[in-house]
């Protein structure tokens, strides 16, 4: 109940179903991964490579670092709505990937800053 108060999660929506949160989930973890691809494998190597687009990284980064993290809460949000059985364990992988994002998220903030 603690957790349903805090995600503002009043009743079960009608028509959310567990498809719909697998959906979710797999299109949050989607982001996340484009976003440490970018982050580490195509900013620093591949595109310094070729001469092109240095020093847009940090600012591509806080854009999908906070795309990331919402679809995240959302996902979260939604599990809980629907008493989803992994509602949980998801949880912790989410909150442990949203850790994760917000120290690159503060990192590439700090970049830009200078």
């Amino acid at each position: 109940m603690f957790v349903r108060k805090l995600l503002r999660i009043r009743e079960r929506p009608a028509g959310v179903t567990s498809a719909l949160a697998y959906a979710a989930f797999r299109r949050s973890m989607l982001i996340s991964a484009t976003r440490c691809t970018l982050t580490y494998v195509i900013f620093p190597f591949v595109l310094p490579a070729v001469g092109f687009a240095t020093g847009v990284g940090p600012i591509i980064g806080v854009v999908i670092g906070t795309l990331a993290i919402t679809c995240d809460v959302f996902t979260i949000r939604r599990f809980f709505a629907i008493d989803h059985k992994w509602r949980w364990h998801y949880s912790a992988i989410a909150l442990s990937i949203i850790g994760l994002l917000l120290v690159l998220l503060v990192q590439d903030i700090i970049h830009l800053l200078r």
